[in-house]
């Protein structure tokens, strides 16, 4: 199962989740220059961090927008992504949030559950509720999984996260709702394949979803450049890790102002290793 190759990963390597949201700015000039198209240069760059990484890290999770905004070559470089980082045994997250009406689910899932855009776990969203979710449910009974989104990280999520109804907020009304979801699809583990997306930027909201999902495991955005550190997460690891932690620029970014050659992976991989002490310094 996805999920449990997912908990299993993050134990053994630990909880950093590398974030390939990469945009053609993030290369290093060297690879700018090369005679490729757009999405050859992308994947390039992407296969550099995987192997430079991937010793470190408990997965990566490819944000689709960044590469459906160069089209035909952007998703040809995200096929070959996620065949690269699956081939070599590495966990991958799709990060597509979709969520709609049981009949156009049951493509999504087709989608990025199969084909040319196979994924080990994706991310949905279930505003529209368990109609929303349940297509998806004959793949998790075999082998995949998907991360529900709770509580984001961004400032406006509590326009409609924060609003209270019969004394709880909205978003404690979905952690419960996903838990409940998912107690038909427990791993020995004894978390589910219906996992939550828990944003780091609000510590106090984490702490109060933490009760409402015990046997959930988490994908947590927000570290890094949205402000979230690793002390911020110590109460919901407490216990052990209980989700993977995602940062994206920070750590993609990280060789800029320094090179602008082939040896950007080393202060990539520098930056997953410092996220990562920050993280377990804390459990």
């Amino acid at each position: 199962m996805s999920m449990e190759k997912l908990v299993n990963a993050a134990r053994r390597k630990g909880p950093v989740c590398v974030g390939l949201d990469t945009q053609l700015s993030f290369l290093p000039e060297y690879l700018k220059a090369k005679d490729w198209s757009d999405g050859e240069k992308i994947f390039e760059f992407n296969r550099a961090i995987i192997e430079a990484t991937e010793d470190e890290a408990g997965c990566f999770k490819l944000q689709i927008a960044f590469y459906e905004a160069l089209g035909l070559d952007g998703m040809a470089a995200f096929s070959k992504t996620l065949r690269y980082a699956r081939g070599r045994g590495n966990v991958t997250i799709t990060d597509a949030k979709r969520g709609d009406i049981s009949s156009t689910a049951e493509q999504y899932a087709k989608a990025h559950f199969s084909g040319d855009f196979e994924t080990d776990v994706m991310t949905i969203n279930v505003f529209m509720g368990e109609d929303a979710v349940s297509p998806y449910y004959p793949y998790l009974a075999k082998d995949k999984g998907v991360f529900a989104l709770v509580k984001t990280s961004n400032p406006s999520g509590k326009d409609f996260q924060d609003l209270r109804i019969d004394g709880e907020t909205l978003y404690e009304r979905t952690a419960r709702k996903v838990s409940e979801w998912g107690e038909r699809f427990l791993g020995e583990s004894g978390f589910s394949a219906i996992g939550a997306v828990t944003g780091l930027t609000y510590p106090e909201e984490f702490e109060r979803i933490r009760p409402l999902l015990p046997h959930t495991f988490l994908l947590i955005p927000g570290y890094g450049a949205q402000g979230g550190t690793g002390k911020d997460i110590a109460g919901f690891f407490q216990g052990g890790v209980r989700g993977v932690v995602n940062s994206s620029r920070g750590l993609i970014t990280a060789h800029k102002g320094k090179t602008e050659g082939e040896d950007f992976v080393k202060y990539v991989r520098q930056a997953v290793l410092d996220m990562k002490k920050d993280i377990l310094q804390w459990l």
